[in-house]
Parts: C-alpha cells; structure tokens; sequence
C-alpha cells in the first residue's frame, strides 16, 4: 500500500469518527397515559396528525403534542438499535419533517429536540388546562424566539407538511412490517 493510499484511509477514518453524535430524546413518562410504548403510541399519532394538518386546525395544544412527538420520531428512529430494522429512509424523512416543522413554528434549527419537546408539551398541558399565558410562558424565547403567543397561533394554523407526512406514514408501514414479521410464541 502507498504513502498516498494509506494517508487517504487514514483521513476517511478520522472523519467518520468526527461525525457529532445525534442528539437523543425522550418523551415525559406521562405523555400518553394508557399506551403500553409512547414510542409506537407517538409513531400512530403522529402519522394521523401529519396525514392532514387541516385535522388540526384550530386546535394547538393537540398540533404542540404532534410536533413534540416528531422531533421525539426524529431523533429516536434513526439512532436508537430498537429501530434499527426500518429503512433508513425513515430516519431522513423524519428528519426532513422536523425541519419543516421547526420552519413553520419558527423553532431555530439548532434548537436541541428536548428543549423543543418539553416546551411544546408544557404548552401542550397549558393550553388544554385553559391556561393560555401559562401556555405562552411554557414557550421559552430561547427555543421559540417569535414568542409564545405566535407559536400558539401558528399551531393552530399548521400547513401541510408533505414531509413529515412521508416521515410519519413510512414510520407505520415500518412498524407494522415489522410487527408482521415478528417471530411470535405460539
């Protein structure tokens, strides 16, 4: 082998072994009461609220909750080994969807996803509790630089997002082909 070939491979591994971690999230312990795996529970919910914004409208504290749960999908799928078997597609589009959203809400892009999951949950509770500046407070200028009041708005007002749908509804095709495949006891 070269200098040449061998300084090459060399450099290669160094970057591969520079690549940031992707961040890690998780979800509160009560975020669905009732679901055996808030991780399947937010896959179903998530993939229902992406299918048609318009379900949504008018409604923020159920839009913060479908939000939270994508950048939850976003980070979770594409890292985490119990999901490995998914297409890795998956995990893009997810990701893809986020940033769409993050775009619509006007969330910076750096925002780190539990930052984003645990205000827009706290918004979440607010705003079903009838707590409309509890709700806005819950939304910290640092990760929501518009301001509660214009995220809650903007909430309740959702664009479609084709690809958070794709993200969202390949996460259930993912699931179930999984769930089909399953070696089950008898």
């Amino acid at each position: 082998m070269t200098q040449r070939v061998a300084s090459l491979l060399l450099c290669i591994g160094l970057a591969a072994c520079a690549t940031p971690p992707q961040p890690s999230a998780s979800l509160p312990e009560d975020s669905f009461i009732g679901a055996g795996d808030p991780t399947r529970a937010a896959i179903i919910g998530t993939a229902w609220a992406f299918g048609g914004t318009e379900r949504l409208a008018g409604q923020p504290a159920a839009a913060a909750e479908a939000v939270a749960n994508l950048s939850y999908l976003a980070a979770e799928i594409p890292t985490a080994p119990r999901w490995r078997q998914f297409s890795p597609i998956i995990g893009v589009q997810l990701r893809q969807g986020e940033a769409e959203a993050r775009a619509a809400l006007g969330i910076p892009p750096n925002a780190p996803p539990q930052a984003v999951i645990d205000a827009l949950l706290a918004a979440r509770t607010a705003l079903r509790a009838g707590d409309m500046p509890g709700a806005e407070a819950a939304l910290p200028a640092g990760v929501f630089p518009d301001g509660g009041r214009l995220v809650i708005a903007r909430l309740g007002a959702l664009p479609a997002m084709p690809a958070a749908t794709a993200g969202t509804r390949g996460a259930v095709v993912e699931m179930n082909r999984d769930d089909a495949s399953a070696d089950w006891p008898d």
